[in-house]
């Protein structure tokens, strides 16, 4: 992508990456750079450096401030201060937890910045992004396991008290409702999912045409044996957690590169430590705030006696003495302060050994220019997985022509069991299905009115006990044209949206399931039917005879492939891949 005169948005603009980024983005003459970060004194620090560095640079630079992950409304909230509130943390569960709607993406703070919306960039739409943010480390280090034992401890609490034939406190009500509401928030996946999905969407409607993400590994590039940790076990989990988030925070950007109507997407994932941002002398601080000095004198030490519980917060050791610990320090960014010795250890030959932030940022922008560096970890998995074989196209005739000689023998008609899902294409095989059982054929199909082919499905099922049966007995219903008739079955394992929720039946919520989990035989929906087969009609039409064009130009997935000719005939399986495809939007890129 040509980057003079373009709008680009760098998400951690004030990190370590973001600001290499961003000195590497100025020489190139974007219009505006829009530089976000977490904190406002962040993103006007970054900004003022920026202006300061190049004086002479004529691009707009907008800072902006943030957490991406959250509603704009909490987006300047401390995360403790979030889950302290009952609104918020519902606010939370609804949009991470919930199906993904309007109002979440609309108050997406994320989904904001990129499609203009926000109060820092109105009206102005990035032309590309560039994420900095270390999403792994921002969702892992949530701490589910820490989370987890806070409930387990109330909950043991109170198996004990239940064990002496004691009730719990009342107010143990409230806390272990408390820690559970926090545990649910801090569940990895879900969020991931919903960043992703949020990112996705606002991009698509923004026209964002590339997007390049700056990820980890989690482990500076070592393995399982990485010996750095917190104080947890080896290897920690809270790490590996970020390693998990990382990996899959990569698979999912490899589904979006693989959508139709995004952007170009492209991550760079570094496997080294990120250093360095400056070396200097003068107080050690971690996440902002300095270690004040404290003293504990020999004679003032504390008393080990074997089997004492030992709880610190309850023992007045040491004592402040004024004044903060100073040291030389190596700053890197995100990771924090280290000392020489530290950093010598980290960066050794054989440990996590180093990469610069600008080795990071020239690769990156060189991939936003279109230079293939070899270093995007999706065009890598690309090039890595595999994919559909000749192979299997060619025996995929063999298992179709045997399959409909199975059912011919033991004349039945395999339709669908609702094992490969969604219910959506139970719903959709099935309709057809039932319109080949009526008219035959898609001509046929495509002349019919809407009113009769309702009332002869209706019909159809009403005489064939066989194929109500097959649909019930796999969760799928049927709405009888009155369009309040539902024929379903209470199996007593709900696997279906439908079946296991609590829903109140109104127009919205009939058209929501006859859409997507329902067999539908009101006219409206045979209406629909009628118009696909016109469409498919139209596109057969479109293709000329082989006469006239026998290339590899046209696909012709309806054709007989012995002759080129339309097969009029209804095949089920194939109109619902080609509604899929056309409808849905779900047709792959990769063939």
């Amino acid at each position: 992508m040509e980057i003079q005169g373009r709008t680009i948005l760098v998400l951690g603009g004030y990190g370590l990456v973001g600001m290499a980024v961003c000195r590497e983005l100025i020489p190139r003459r974007p219009q505006r750079l829009i530089v976000s970060s977490l904190l406002e004194d962040e993103a006007r620090k970054a900004v003022q450096r920026l202006r300061d560095e190049f004086p002479e640079s004529d691009v707009e630079l907008i800072p902006a401030w943030g957490n991406v992950f959250v509603r704009a409304a909490m987006k300047d909230m401390p995360r403790r201060e979030v889950l302290k509130s009952p609104k918020y943390r519902h606010w939370v569960f609804e949009d991470v937890l919930g199906e993904l709607n309007e109002t979440i993406v609309q108050e997406s703070f994320l989904a904001q910045l990129v499609m203009g919306t926000s109060e820092y960039a109105p009206g102005i739409v990035p032309d590309a992004i560039i994420d900095c943010i270390n999403t792994a480390t921002a969702l892992a280090y949530q701490d589910i396991y820490t989370s987890a034992a806070e409930v387990l401890d109330i909950y043991d609490r109170a198996t004990q008290l239940w064990a002496m034939g004691k009730e719990k406190p009342a107010e143990q009500n409230g806390e272990y409702v408390d820690a559970v509401e926090r545990l649910l928030a801090s569940i990895y996946v879900p969020q991931l999912v919903r960043h992703v999905q949020i990112l996705h969407e606002a991009m698509r409607r923004a026209g964002t045409r590339a997007y390049i993400k700056v990820g980890t590994s989690g482990t500076g590039g070592m393995g399982l044996n990485i010996p750095y940790t917190h104080g947890e076990e080896k290897p920690s989990r809270v790490l590996l957690s970020k390693t998990a988030m990382a990996g899959a925070h990569t698979l999912l950007l490899f589904l979006m590169a693989r959508t139709p109507g995004g952007p170009v997407v492209k991550e760079v994932k570094p496997t080294a430590a990120i250093t360095w941002k400056q070396i200097g002398y003068g107080p050690i601080q971690k996440r902002g705030r300095p270690f004040p000095l404290y003293d504990c004198p020999p004679d003032e030490g504390i008393r080990l006696e074997e089997g004492q519980e030992f709880v610190l917060e309850n023992i007045p050791a040491g004592r402040e003495v004024g004044g903060l610990l100073e040291s030389v320090f190596i700053d890197t960014g995100e990771n924090g302060y280290f000392s020489l010795a530290e950093y010598t250890a980290l960066t050794a030959l054989g440990q996590m050994e180093a990469v610069t932030p600008e080795d990071i940022a020239v690769t990156v922008v060189r991939e936003l220019e279109g230079v293939n560096t070899g270093r995007d970890v999706i065009n890598a998995l690309d090039g890595a997985v595999l994919g559909p074989s000749y192979r299997a196209g060619v025996l995929r005739q063999r298992a179709i022509a045997l399959a409909q000689r199975l059912e011919a023998e033991h004349g039945v008609d395999s339709v669908a069991f609702e094992i490969l899902g969604p219910p959506k294409l139970s719903k959709l095989l099935y309709e057809a299905y039932m319109l080949k059982r009526v008219r035959g054929t898609v001509s046929a199909v495509a002349q019919s009115d809407p009113q009769a082919l309702s009332d002869e499905l209706a019909a159809l099922v009403r005489e064939d006990a066989r194929l109500r049966q097959a649909l019930l007995s796999i969760g799928i219903p049927i709405l009888m044209p009155d369009g309040r008739t539902l024929l379903a079955a209470n199996r007593r394992r709900p696997e279906h949206r439908w079946e296991r929720y609590r829903w109140q039946v109104t127009p919205e919520t009939i058209e929501r399931w006859a859409e997507s989990e329902w067999v539908d035989l009101r006219v409206q929906n045979m209406a629909r039917w009628v118009e696909r087969m016109q469409r498919l009609l139209d596109e057969a039409a479109a293709v000329p005879p082989p006469d006239f064009d026998s290339s590899s130009r046209y696909d012709r997935p309806m054709f007989d492939p012995a002759t080129w000719t339309f097969e009029d005939r209804i095949n089920i399986g194939e109109i619902a891949a080609w509604i899929f495809s056309n409808e849905e939007g779900g047709r792959r890129m990769k063939e």
